[in-house]
């Protein structure tokens, strides 16, 4: 069963109403300014359907958006589309990164690398990012932490409801990966369409995470919990990387 297919038609109906794209887009546009970031070339990984993507367009000459789901892609593009806004959409895994162009600045936001479920698959995705950023380019991502996958979502059942939409969600904990099963009722007339998804994520420690960046050549700029200017703590349930392309002297 593959994700985000049907769920992509009704994402932002969903996931809007608890996200603040328009403040995470600002925190990561201040810290653009704070590195003297050029503001030439940007990508959004794990764009879904382009809400930090349209935030942040507009600070760049050029922006690139890529996604593994073809479905979100495409809510996307009609996004960007209907609002004239120019973007690039590219469907392709961001483990296999091959754009053939560097950027300034690359984000990928909203828990995308806790879906990257194996350690060597996220050193692979690592140095694409890496390999695709120019000389002193900063790149921008979070994750759901370790606690939050673990303690929080971890054997938990959530569901949702108002007059249009009904979801279950029913997570399933075992060796540091949540596998979740949705089942949603979307209202069509008088009746109710049913569809399921199955998504997975990986739960990382923190201190993995660091390694996999350090071994990549990131080196770490600031780290933040839920992009607000404070420190992390043991509860903090979404950890914000930011991190820059090493240039390597040889004298």
């Amino acid at each position: 069963m593959e994700c985000y297919k049907e769920f992509a038609h009704i994402y932002d109906k969903l996931i809007n109403k608890d996200i603040d794209y328009e403040k995470w887009a600002n925190v990561i546009l201040k810290i653009c300014k704070e590195q003297s970031l050029g503001k030439n070339d940007y990508l959004d990984l794990g764009c879904g359907t382009g809400n930090l993507t349209e935030q942040i367009l507009p600070e760049f000459d050029n922006t690139w958006a890529v996604d593994l789901s073809y479905e979100m892609l495409t809510e996307a593009e009609n996004k960007m589309r209907n609002k004239g806004k120019k973007v690039k959409f590219i469907c392709q895994d961001i483990t296999e990164l091959n754009l053939n162009r560097k950027f300034d600045l690359i984000t990928c936001c909203l828990d995308s690398t806790n879906y990257i479920l194996d350690e060597i698959e996220v050193k692979k995705y690592f140095q694409c990012v890496f390999n695709h950023l120019k000389d002193n380019g900063i790149f921008i991502f979070d994750i759901n932490s370790y606690y939050k996958l673990t303690k929080i979502l971890g054997n938990n059942i959530y569901n949702y409801d108002d007059e249009n939409v009904t979801y279950i969600w029913e997570n399933h904990l075992e060796d540091e990966l949540v596998d979740m099963y949705l089942t949603f009722f979307v209202k069509e007339g008088d009746l109710y369409r049913r569809f399921d998804e199955e998504h997975s994520e990986r739960a990382y420690e923190f201190e993995e995470i660091r390694l996999l960046l350090s071994e990549a050549g990131f080196e770490v700029i600031k780290i933040m919990d839920n992009y607000e200017d404070k420190d992390i703590t043991n509860t903090t349930e979404r950890i914000v990387y930011v991190v820059r392309k090493k240039v390597e002297f040889h004298g």
